[in-house]
């Protein structure tokens, strides 16, 4: 249809509206013109190779830094004034149950808090060793009812007899771990817990870290084992003189320490570089370690500098947290060493 004019309706210029007047020639320029040519793939931040760019730019930067190869602020420390300095703690207590169990706490030095004892408990060997290294410790033994340490030990739970109460563990923040570290001029190496949950795993990364030379462990404060009794054991005493930081928000904490200097290695079967002989072992170095189901997370994985690979026979799907955290950490102390 026509107006009175003659002109279509449609190429009609409607007076008030504002943009482009449909039937203009100009619409599709740039469409026209083309696509502009893609980025290298190490010009593009978010590509595996613009990662491994950059982290190679701020390792061959690093050598001008200070002793641990991280920048600083006007005072010569990190300047991560912006990350808070909060210390949180474990929600509660957790008591520990049952002979096997509470003697094993007790020789990996859990910082128990009392020890509880049935009346007439039947006494045998490990009784007897869990009391001495009681009273050697000064911990003070408490002898309840058995209905009262039922309560204690909770619905289900074998006590034999015996239990121990272990008190919150007080976490540092990262942050600060980092700074005393680099404080006393050491390289800083650290390993960081991405999504695992089972305290075994984090007490093992706890002694493989304390093997190897490594300066604490980051656990995030969401979705994450924290330093349980479990951990306590299976750390086998490494947890009293290894610190456990916990990470408000782990992306942040990491992206905190890359401003620091530090390089963010992810672990991961199908990482783009392979551990032996990895170039920034001598580095300042945090060590990411994902869950055994679902890996690194997104997040956590586009933060890092670089993603690393352990070879492992095609016979095995993949490797332990634990084991896998332990192999690295001995790789690089190994590499350090040699250089």
């Amino acid at each position: 249809m026509k107006s009175s004019s003659g002109k279509s309706r449609a190429g009609a210029v409607r007076k008030g509206k504002k943009g482009p007047q449909v039937g203009s020639g100009g619409q599709g320029r740039q469409a026209l013109e083309g696509k502009k040519p893609t980025p290298k793939a190490e010009d593009r931040p978010y590509h595996p190779a613009g990662k491994r760019k950059a982290a190679q730019e701020r390792y061959t930067a690093a050598g001008g830094k200070n002793s641990s190869g991280g920048r600083t602020a006007a005072n010569g420390r990190p300047d991560t004034r912006s990350q808070g300095r909060t210390k949180p703690k474990s929600e509660e207590a957790e008591i520990v149950t049952g002979r096997n169990s509470v003697v094993e706490a007790l020789r990996a030095k859990i910082p128990a808090t009392a020890l509880y004892v049935a009346a007439r408990v039947e006494m045998d060997e490990r009784v007897k060793e869990i009391l001495s290294i009681a009273n050697h410790r000064d911990i003070p033994i408490l002898e309840v009812m058995r209905p009262e340490l039922d309560r204690l030990a909770g619905r289900d739970a074998v006590h034999q007899g015996v239990a121990i109460k272990v008190p919150p563990y007080e976490y540092p923040h990262p942050v600060d771990l980092l700074e005393e570290v680099i404080g006393r001029g050491q390289t800083p190496l650290f390993v960081a817990l991405d999504g695992i949950t089972d305290p075994r795993n984090l007490g093992a990364i706890i002694r493989s870290t304390a093997a190897f030379g490594g300066h604490g462990v980051i656990v995030p404060a969401r979705r994450s084992v924290g330093l349980t009794a479990s951990a306590w054991k299976t750390s086998a005493g490494a947890a009293a003189r290894t610190p456990v930081a916990m990470a408000p928000n782990l992306t942040a904490v990491l992206k905190a320490f890359k401003d620091a200097g530090v390089f963010v290695l992810g672990l991961d079967g199908g990482g783009e570089l392979s551990l032996p002989g990895l170039e920034l072992a001598d580095r300042p170095v945090v060590v990411v370690v994902g869950s055994e189901g679902k890996g690194l997370s997104r997040l956590v994985t586009e933060t890092c500098d670089a993603v690393v690979s352990i070879p492992i026979s095609s016979a095995t799907e993949s490797l332990n947290a634990g084991i896998a955290a332990s192999v690295t950490l001995y790789e690089i102390s190994k590499l350090r060493a040699e250089r």
